[in-house]
């Protein structure tokens, strides 16, 4: 039977204003009561146990140092230790990726074999589609389907139980779901969405899988949501290569004086006190949000990518007193490489574009733009260096040294390591 559709919920605003809005409204509650009520999901117009920050901190109109700040303001470091934890989830899967890049190719790969696999397996085809359209058969997942669908959002442990059911329940490529959330998360980035369903699948931390159970649905949701249905009770392992060793984080370097620079941004980062040369004189906006999945990504998806674009575009705007351009997607190549020849550049300024496909339009640009000798200059936030680099292995390696990274960024003080 297919799952009665959830009424719609009122969009999160694209914009920078909206981001601080909800951060200043969360941040009295990031500290003992975010601790005690995080896991749990009440339903999708209960959401005030958590931040709903996510889809400003994935593009960057709201930045992880000015949550932490926010936070430690009202809150102090012990008091506040699982939100910063939370926090740093984002940022460690984005540095794990950016160690082994690898693992964002073996994924597509992947997901393009089960694509094909898919198209030559009709019932296959039909299990896919069904699980991703509120017919699986099993209620609570069609209940997040629809919920995913409609709002472009999950609680975190919906999140967890979904993937758990779809790899080893319903027995479908883990790819195919990865993908199903990347189309439609508002806050869906290469980095946190493969990391965690590869985490849940067994593959990040081998050996490690997330089984979901009825009762731990049932109880984290309050009775909400009570599984009748049997799910799997063991994990079947999913064979996947080993992880490639991590390789030392690219340098970054941006010159002081980069000549007539250009300031291109991308829905990756458009987020306040970006690294920049001394004289830009140009400012334009690509937007990425259409290539995150081959299967083509949801209208509201693109939508909100879109609305942060051009909210960060206008801020940028009036910072540099620039008039910005908006570049089209559908040959935005062209157009950025026409723009900076237009305009004179001698160097073109992105900020630092992480592991995905943004990356790759990227990596094409600096080609073409090399060949009209016009520097490409990939500048890389103070968090990120000093996070990133310590994503070689499990996150706790990172998290217990959330403390003494975020007392170097002048975030807190002190820098006692925490026992994660």
């Amino acid at each position: 039977m297919l799952a009665a559709s959830p009424t719609p919920l009122a969009r999160p605003a694209p914009s920078r204003a909206a981001g601080l809005a909800r951060l200043a409204a969360f941040a009295p509650r990031a500290g003992r009561d975010y601790a005690l009520e995080r896991n749990h999901d009440h339903g999708p117009d209960q959401r005030t146990n958590v931040s709903m920050l996510s889809p400003w901190l994935r593009h960057r109109l709201v930045l992880e140092s000015e949550v932490a700040a926010t936070v430690l303001a009202r809150h102090d470091p012990d008091t506040a230790r699982k939100f910063l934890q939370e926090l740093c989830w984002r940022t460690y899967f984005k540095g794990f990726l950016e160690l082994r890049p690898a693992l964002w190719e073996r994924y597509r790969a992947a997901l393009d074999e089960a694509v094909a696999c898919a198209r030559r397996d009709g019932a296959l085809a039909a299990r896919v589609h069904d699980a991703q359209h509120g017919r699986s058969g099993i209620a609570c997942m069609d209940q997040w389907s629809a919920e995913l669908r409609a709002n472009g959002y999950l609680h975190n442990h919906a999140r967890m139980w979904f993937a758990s059911i779809w790899i080893f329940t319903l027995e479908l490529p883990w790819t195919l779901g990865a993908d199903f959330f990347m189309r439609h998360l508002l806050d869906g980035d290469a980095a946190s969405n493969t990391l965690s369903w590869r985490w849940v699948a067994g593959l990040h931390t081998r050996g490690k899988t997330y089984l979901a159970r009825a009762d731990n649905i049932a109880r984290f949701t309050g009775g909400r949501v009570q599984p009748r249905e049997r799910l799997a009770r063991t994990a079947r392992p999913v064979a996947d290569p080993e992880l490639p060793p991590p390789r030392t984080l690219p340098a970054a370097p941006l010159p002081e004086d980069a000549g007539r620079a250009g300031l291109l941004l991308t829905d990756e980062d458009l987020g306040p006190e970006l690294p920049l040369p001394r004289r830009v004189v140009a400012l334009a906006g690509l937007s990425t949000a259409a290539e995150l999945s081959p299967g083509g990504v949801s209208p509201s998806r693109i939508a909100f990518a879109e609305g942060a674009l051009r909210d960060g575009l206008a801020e940028h705007g009036r910072r540099l007193g620039l008039e910005p351009v908006l570049l089209n997607g559908a040959d935005g190549m062209d157009a950025a490489l026409d723009w900076a020849r237009s305009r004179g550049l001698d160097s073109v300024v992105v900020p630092w574009t992480p592991v995905g496909p943004a990356r790759r339009r990227i990596d094409a640009l600096a080609g073409a733009l090399a060949r009209s000798g016009i520097a490409l200059w990939q500048p890389r936030r103070a968090w990120d260096e000093a996070f990133w680099p310590l994503a070689t292995g499990g996150f706790f390696k990172l998290g217990r040294r959330i403390p003494e990274v975020l007392a170097t960024l002048g975030v807190a003080r002190g820098a006692t390591p925490w026992t994660c």
